[in-house]
């Protein structure tokens, strides 16, 4: 009988028998991980349990875990076939499309003759119980081209999923069943499936319906809609009640709830993805500009404005017109194609290239806080995270090749020290390699990655190699931070590219007296400041430090008597730099403070006689309440402290 040989998480090797299951494997170890195992991870691939193993590789035995992704995977999918299951049981005729794990959960999308709303979801998570509870088995059947095509016959969607795999190159199909089948025929519920799925239903612990969403038949709009039932499913349920915690926590956060209530923006569908940001939401924008403004001047940039519309000829040179022409708008000025820009690079090499530029010029950091438009999908948005009109904390570098790596390990610096300033000091760094779509040789390609190597080594950087994912003109390094909640947010990104400035004819006079071409680095620090805010807003929950509080003081006087001494107050705040507003209306002061304390102000400060009399204030701190009366001065200098 031929051997194969596979590789042990402990890096030993172990000679099986071609065609073993990954179950007789658990077994040889011990009854007790048979009994916990669900699948089994050979090479990249995730197998059913029960699959015979037929290649050498890396091999592990993956048991029931709220740590282990690959685990997740595989009881995320399971639980889709269920959620259809009970689905396809309370709603006679509906028709089943597509239904894979996804982060933090799964989907099915689907087409019922009834409309399912979230007050089904009872009844349906009862029906799905029920099925686990019977512990049926998940039974894979493959099957030919002709027997995928019968099972399939009269099925508009699966049918379809039938014909892409043949596109595919696929030669043999498989079926799942919960239940058990023998050959064409089944007592179980069957479902077209590449799997893998765990041994039984019953091994399904813990899951939760959560939402539904409207989707297309392969996100193509012009076809089917279709109901995506949203749920998610846990190792147990001390890792479901945990979720469900974060859930709601981050409901409290979510920023668009609290940007109401702070009156920071709001978007409409008179020009949807753009955001109106109201007089406080403007004040924190601008702070935050002033922030890394301050920051990257003492860094050596020079700061520039460019056109946000440019003749469309700009943007086929630069290679835009060629691979981002979909996300692209256009628009005509008399007879010139025109286009809004969706990232500012060829505008600043254009800047660049008015007048001799000599390698004395080198480093040339042009900074813009540039306005940007994509035309992101519709169904893609969401609140300030993804935007269609967005300002970008951008800036380029024009350098030669022996200054990248320098010049990308002080960038490295930078973002390190802005984000440390919010509290974001675990941060993942991620190498994204060549894409398949993409301007420029090989060769150049190959320098370019090299050079950022060298760079990251200079700057002490570990990073996870992210391949095929960098720009369509260079290599690129991206800042990913964790916030209070766990969630990632890729923010940061440099880029290093050798093709551009080529393309739009930059140049240099170098120490030889000859021309060259400059290298360019693309680098924004916080990336677009309407996602950032989105991201700080969350993070703090509307309590943002005093620094940037868009109010960071309310005068309350008591009746509306004292109404000139609290203007006098807020003038002399002003004074000293501290945004202050005052309350005016006819409220009592306790509902006043209330208030104030829904608007997450730091500062409410009481004004009435005494306090007029003293040239004082009644001081509460959000969060830490009363301070006592302070002087005027007193309370600026401790607020300032």
């Amino acid at each position: 009988m031929p051997q194969i040989t596979l590789t042990l998480p402990d890096n030993s090797e172990k000679a099986v028998e071609c065609g073993i299951s990954g179950l007789e494997i658990a077994k040889s170890i011990s009854e007790g991980l048979a009994r916990k195992a669900i699948a089994v991870k050979l090479g990249e691939k995730i197998l059913d349990l029960n699959r015979p193993l037929t290649e050498s590789g890396k091999f592990r035995i993956i048991t029931a875990s709220n740590e282990d992704a690959d685990s997740l995977f595989v009881l995320r999918h399971s639980c889709a076939h269920v959620l259809a299951e009970a689905i396809c049981a309370l709603y006679p005729g509906t028709r089943l499309a597509y239904g894979p794990p996804v982060e933090d959960g799964f989907y099915y999308d689907l087409a019922t003759p009834t409309p399912i709303t979230h007050a089904d979801f009872e009844r349906i998570e009862k029906k799905m119980a029920e099925i686990i509870k019977e512990d049926r088995p998940f039974t894979r059947i493959e099957v030919s081209l002709e027997e995928a095509l019968k099972r399939t016959e009269g099925d508009k969607y699966k049918r379809d999923n039938v014909d892409r795999a043949v596109a595919r190159g696929d030669k043999v199909f498989s079926f799942y069943v919960t239940g058990t089948s023998t050959g064409s025929a089944s007592d179980g519920w069957e479902d077209l499936c590449a799997g893998p799925h765990v041994p039984s239903t019953g091994k399904l612990k813990a899951f939760k319906v959560q939402t539904l969403a409207g989707a297309y038949w392969h996100g193509d709009q012009n076809s089917d809609q279709l109901t995506r039932v949203y749920g998610t499913c846990y190792a147990d349920k001390a890792g479901l009640e945990s979720y469900l915690k974060f859930l709601e926590e981050a409901k409290k956060r979510d920023h668009r709830r609290i940007g109401q209530e702070m009156d920071l923006y709001h978007i409409e569908d008179h020009s949807p993805g753009m955001v109106f940001w109201h007089p406080h939401g403007t004040i924190l924008v601008n702070v935050l500009k002033d922030f890394v403004r301050k920051e990257i001047t003492k860094r050596g940039y020079k700061e520039v404005i460019t056109p946000e519309i440019v003749d469309k000829s700009l943007w086929i040179k630069s290679g835009h017109a060629d691979k981002y022409d979909s996300n692209m708008f256009k628009t005509l000025a008399g007879d010139r194609d025109m286009a809004v820009k969706p990232m500012n690079c060829p505008c600043h090499i254009e800047i660049f290239n008015q007048g001799l530029k000599s390698w004395r010029d080198l480093p040339l950091r042009l900074a813009e806080f540039g306005k940007c438009h994509r035309n992101e999908p519709a169904g893609t948005m969401h609140g300030l995270m993804r935007v269609r009109g967005f300002v970008q904390d951008d800036a380029h570098i024009f350098c030669t090749e022996e200054q990248i790596a320098e010049e990308v390990s002080d960038f490295c610096s930078l973002v390190k020290d802005l984000y440390k300033v919010f509290g974001f000091e675990k941060i993942t760094v991620k190498f994204s390699t060549r894409p398949e779509t993409r301007v420029g040789s090989d060769e150049l390609w190959d320098k370019a990655e090299h050079a950022l190597e060298e760079a990251t080594k200079l700057a002490g950087l570990e990073y996870k190699l992210n391949p095929g994912e960098g720009a369509f003109y260079g290599p690129k390094l991206e800042f990913v931070l964790k916030d209070s909640l766990g969630r990632d947010w890729q923010c940061g990104t440099i880029q290093v590219d050798f093709n551009m400035p080529a393309r739009l004819g930059a140049e240099y006079v170098g120490k030889d007296n000859q021309k060259h071409i400059p290298v360019m680095l693309h680098r924004a620090a916080l990336g677009s400041i309407e996602r950032f805010i989105g991201i700080l807003t969350e993070e703090f929950a509307g309590d943002f430090p005093f620094w940037l509080a868009p109010v960071q003081a309310r005068v309350l006087p008591v009746s509306e008597k004292f109404g000139e001494y609290a203007e006098s107050v807020r003038k002399s705040l002003e004074a000293a730099n501290i945004r202050a507003e005052i309350d005016n209306s006819n409220e009592k002061v306790g509902y006043k403070i209330r208030l104030g304390e829904l608007a997450k102000i730091p500062y409410l400060l009481v004004v009435g006689e005494k306090e007029a009399a003293d040239n004082a204030v009644s001081v509460r701190k959000r969060k830490e309440g009363d301070l006592g009366k302070k002087s005027l001065a007193e309370f600026i200098d401790f607020a300032l402290g």
